[in-house]
């Protein structure tokens, strides 16, 4: 998608949760063949309070055929509620490097299917790079608003 640079999808698995389950949640946000498609997925494991392990799993995509399909399959599964959401909350979720974030609920993209956006908690958290031109933050807030969510 010409609107977008690159993809960054992070999730964390703590202990308790089901790695599994992670990941199939990870294929309904970004639902491509990762072997097929050449995606990597980095996984590395780190310990957070009283030494719980938590494993990390970061899924990275630029290509233009690969953003497209993501784009299209989160404007699919967002209920226009959602998105207009997202488009009255576009400037708070830009950064300065054109960086637009989201996090969608884990459990419910677990548990439901539904793709659900929230402000913190368990999440799979997704920074998306605005291919603006000319890189401006006015420009970003326009493809965001008129071209990416539709």
């Amino acid at each position: 998608m010409e609107s977008l640079n690159n993809v960054e999808i992070h999730v964390f698995c703590k202990e308790g949760e089901s790695e599994a389950d992670i990941l199939g949640g990870l294929k309904l946000l970004l639902p491509l063949d990762f072997e097929k498609e050449k995606i990597r997925m980095e996984r590395k494991t780190v310990f957070g309070f009283d030494e719980k392990k938590i494993i990390i799993i970061d899924v990275s995509i630029n290509k233009n055929k690969q953003i497209r399909i993501f784009i299209d399959n989160i404007n699919k599964n967002l209920s226009q509620e959602q998105k207009d959401m997202i488009i009255r909350q576009a400037e708070s979720r830009l950064d300065h490097n054109l960086d637009f974030f989201m996090r969608f609920d884990k459990d419910k993209i677990i548990n439901e299917k539904i793709f659900w956006i929230i402000d913190k908690g368990n999440c799979y958290h997704v920074r998306m790079n605005i291919a603006a031109f000319p890189k401006r933050r006015d420009v970003a807030l326009e493809l965001v608003r008129n071209k990416i969510f539709k």
